[in-house]
C-alpha cells in the first residue's frame, strides 16, 4: 500500500513556566483529578524550570528517524504532533494536508496496548483529522512494539550497564525492579479485545529483559506515576511502597528499569530519579536507574522496520519480535474500550 508520509505522535510537555498549568489542563480535562494533585504535579515541572524533557527528546528522535530514513532510501517526510502541547497534532495534520500528504503512517511513542497508551492516540488522530476537515490525510497507526528487538534490546543493555554500577559486594542482595505507568484497574481490565492486554504485554517485556540481562537476579514489575482520584483503584504496588517492602525483606540494592517508557521524560526524571531515589536513600538501598531507549540506533531502526512492514507486509522479512503474545497490524475495533469513570 502506498503512503506518502510518517507522523511521530507523542504526549507533549510544557517548555516554560507559563506552559505548565495550561498543559496540565489539557492532560487532565474531564478526568476528575483533585486540585491538590494538579498543584503537586505543577511543582514537579517547576522543579525543572517548567520544562518537560519530552519535547526535546521528540526533536532528537525526529531528527534521528529522518536521518535513518534518508540513509536507507526510505523517501518519506516525517512530521511530529502531540496530544497535549505544541506542536499540537491537529496543527501538524493541517500542515500535512497543505503539503499534499494524502495517506500517512503514525508512529506513537508508546509500546503497549491499553486505552491511554494506544486507543486514545487513535482517538487523537481521528479528532485531529476531523478538525482539519474532509481534505485531511488518512493516518494509520503503526502496530504496538512491546516485544520488538529494537525496543527490548536497548532496555537489556541499559539494565546490564546499571547493574555494573552497583557495589559488587552487594550485588547478590540486589533486585531488578521494572516500572511502568499505573492506570486504573478498570482500564487495565478492559485493555485489548479480551482484557488485560496492557499488563500482559508489560509482563512479557519484563520477562524478556530479565532473561537477557540478569537471569540470576529476582525481579518484579511495579507501577508509578498514579494521578487519579484516591477512591478509584489503580494498579499497585507503587514503586515507592515496593522499595519499602524490599528493604524489609533484606534487599540491599535495586536497579530500576522503566520499561513502560521510550525516553527519560518527567515521569522518569521526577518520579524515579527524584522521588524513588529519595525513598531508596531513606531506606538505605543502593539505587541505580537504567536508561530508556531514547535515540538508540536499534530503536530508530525499529521505526523504519515498522514502516516497511506496513508498506509491504507480504514482501518484507522485517517482522521481528521476541515474545509470544498475539500481534496485530491494526488494532481491532473492540480493543481497549475506555471504562466508565467513577463518579
Amino acid at each position: 500500500m502506498a503512503y506518502d508520509a510518517v507522523v511521530l505522535v507523542s504526549f507533549g510537555g510544557p517548555e516554560g513556566p507559563d506552559d505548565v498549568l495550561p498543559y496540565l489542563a489539557n492532560v487532565t480535562r474531564g478526568r476528575g483529578i483533585p486540585p491538590q494533585r494538579l498543584a503537586e504535579v505543577a511543582e514537579h515541572y517547576q522543579h525543572f524550570g517548567g520544562v518537560s524533557p519530552i519535547n526535546e527528546q521528540c526533536r532528537q528522535l525526529l531528527g534521528a528517524i529522518r536521518a535513518d530514513f534518508a540513509a536507507h532510501g526510505l523517501d518519506l517526510p516525517v512530521y511530529w504532533g502531540n496530544r497535549n502541547w505544541k506542536p499540537m497534532l491537529a496543527d501538524t495534520v493541517a500542515q500535512m494536508r497543505d503539503d499534499g500528504v494524502r495517506r500517512a503512517l503514525a508512529f506513537v511513542t508508546s509500546a503497549y496496548g491499553g486505552y491511554s497508551s494506544c486507543r486514545q492516540y487513535q482517538e487523537d488522530i481521528t479528532a485531529a483529522r476531523a478538525a482539519v476537515g474532509p481534505d485531511a490525510p488518512t493516518i494509520e497507526k503503526l502496530r504496538q512494539f512491546w516485544d520488538h528487538p529494537g525496543f527490548v534490546e536497548p532496555h537489556v543493555d541499559a539494565v546490564r550497564a546499571a547493574l555494573a554500577q552497583l557495589d559488587p559486594a552487594r550485588r547478590d542482595g540486589a533486585r531488578l525492579v521494572f516500572t511502568a505507568h499505573s492506570v486504573p484497574v478498570s482500564a487495565a481490565d478492559s485493555a485489548g479485545p479480551h482484557g488485560g492486554r496492557y499488563t500482559a504485554q508489560l509482563a512479557e517485556t519484563a520477562r524478556l529483559v530479565h532473561a537477557a540481562a540478569a537471569p540470576d537476579l529476582p525481579y518484579d514489575l511495579v507501577w508509578q506515576s498514579r494521578s487519579g482520584p484516591p477512591h478509584v483503584p489503580w494498579l499497585e504496588p507503587d514503586v515507592n511502597d515496593h522499595l519499602a517492602t524490599l528493604a524489609e525483606q533484606g534487599v540491599t540494592g535495586v536497579v530500576i528499569s522503566p520499561i513502560g517508557f521510550v525516553s527519560d521524560h518527567l515521569e522518569v526524571v521526577w518520579d524515579l530519579d527524584t522521588e524513588a531515589l529519595d525513598t531508596a536513600k531513606q531506606l538505605g538501598l543502593d539505587f541505580v536507574r537504567a536508561a530508556t531507549p531514547g535515540t538508540d540506533p536499534r530503536f530508530v531502526t525499529m521505526v523504519r522496520e515498522l514502516v516497511r512492514e506496513r508498506i509491504d507486509p507480504a514482501g518484507t522479512n522485517l517482522r521481528r519480535r521476541l515474545g509470544e503474545l498475539p500481534m496485530w497490524d491494526t488494532c481491532p475495533t473492540v480493543c481497549c474500550v475506555p471504562p466508565r469513570r467513577a463518579s
